[in-house]
C-alpha cells in the first residue's frame, strides 16, 4: 500500500507565535494546539509531537495502550517543564495541548488507521466522495450539542466554542478517545487544528479536498484559504492519502514547516 502526505502550517494573521505543531513520521501522523500563551503552549505542542516521534520508530505495530502511554509521558513532560520553571500547572499559569491522529497499525492482518483525539483539534476522513468527521471534540459547545441544548450549525459561533474539557498536561482530563478505521483504496485523511474549522465550514473543506490533487498541494491549499482573510488563530493541516502517489521512504519525514507568516 502507497502512502502520500503533506503538512503546512499557519501563524494566522492575529498570533505572533505559532503554538501548534506537527508530526508526519509514517506511521504515525498527528497535530497538536498548544495553550497557554506563547512559549507555554508552544512547548506543550512540541512535547506531544516529540513523545508521539518515538512511536513512528516501534518495531511491531501500534496499539491504543502505546498511544496511551505515549500521551501520559507527555503530560508527564509537560507538567516537569512548568514545575521547573515554578508555575503552577493548575492555576491560571497552565500549559496544554490537545493532539488528534492516525497511525497506521494492522488488525487480523489488515490495514487499519488507530486515529486518536484529545481536545478539540480533528480528524476527518474523505472517502467514496464524502467528508466524514471521525473524531469527536471534547469542548464544551460539543456537550451543549450532545444534550440538544445547541444547534449544531450554531456551534462554530459560539462564544465559548474555545473552551474544551480534554487536554493533554494541564493536570485535568486526558483520556483519550480511539477508532479502528479500516484502510480504504485511494482515501483521504485529514488532521486539523482548530484553526481550519474555525475559517472553513466543513462544505468548503470537502471541495478542496476532493478537487486538490496530491497531498502537499491539499495541505497547503487549505491553509491558504484558511489564512486568507486574517485567520484568528494558528492553523495547521496534514492530509494523508492512501493508495494514491509513490510510497515516501520512511526517513523523508515532514514536520511543522516554518510559519508563512
Amino acid at each position: 500500500m502507497s502512502i502520500e502526505w503533506g503538512v503546512a502550517s499557519d501563524t494566522g494573521g492575529r498570533r505572533s507565535i505559532n503554538e501548534d505543531a506537527a508530526l508526519a513520521r509514517p506511521p504515525v501522523f498527528v497535530v497538536a494546539d498548544g495553550m497557554g500563551g506563547h512559549a507555554r503552549g508552544e512547548m506543550a505542542s512540541a512535547a506531544v509531537v516529540d513523545a508521539f516521534r518515538s512511536l513512528a520508530g516501534a518495531p511491531g505495530p501500534v496499539a491504543p495502550a502505546d498511544v496511551e502511554a505515549t500521551v501520559a509521558n507527555a503530560a508527564g513532560r509537560i507538567r516537569e517543564t512548568m514545575a521547573r520553571d515554578g508555575a503552577d500547572s493548575t492555576g491560571d499559569a497552565s500549559a496544554g495541548t490537545t493532539v488528534a491522529g492516525a497511525i497506521l497499525t494492522e488488525q487480523d492482518r489488515e490495514p487499519y488507521w488507530l486515529v486518536l483525539n484529545v481536545g478539540d483539534s480533528r480528524v476527518y476522513r474523505l472517502a467514496e466522495g464524502r467528508l466524514q468527521q471521525i473524531s469527536v471534540d471534547h469542548s464544551l459547545v460539543q456537550e451543549m450539542v450532545d444534550a440538544g441544548t445547541l444547534d449544531a450549525a450554531d456551534a462554530r459561533h459560539h462564544p465559548r466554542r474555545n473552551v474544551i474539557t480534554r487536554a493533554v498536561g494541564t493536570g485535568g482530563d486526558s483520556t483519550v478517545d480511539f477508532w479502528m478505521l479500516r484502510v480504504l483504496p485511494d482515501e483521504r485523511l485529514l488532521l486539523c487544528t482548530d484553526g481550519l474549522t474555525g475559517e472553513l465550514e466543513e462544505d468548503r473543506i470537502a471541495e478542496i479536498l476532493t478537487a486538490v490533487p496530491g497531498a502537499e498541494d491539499a495541505a497547503r491549499a487549505l491553509v491558504e484559504e484558511a489564512v486568507r482573510g486574517g485567520a484568528n488563530d494558528n492553523v495547521t493541516v496534514v492530509v494523508v492519502d492512501a493508495g494514491a502517489g509513490p510510497h515516501r521512504p520512511h526517513e523523508l519525514h515532514a514536520e511543522t514547516p516554518p510559519s508563512g507568516r
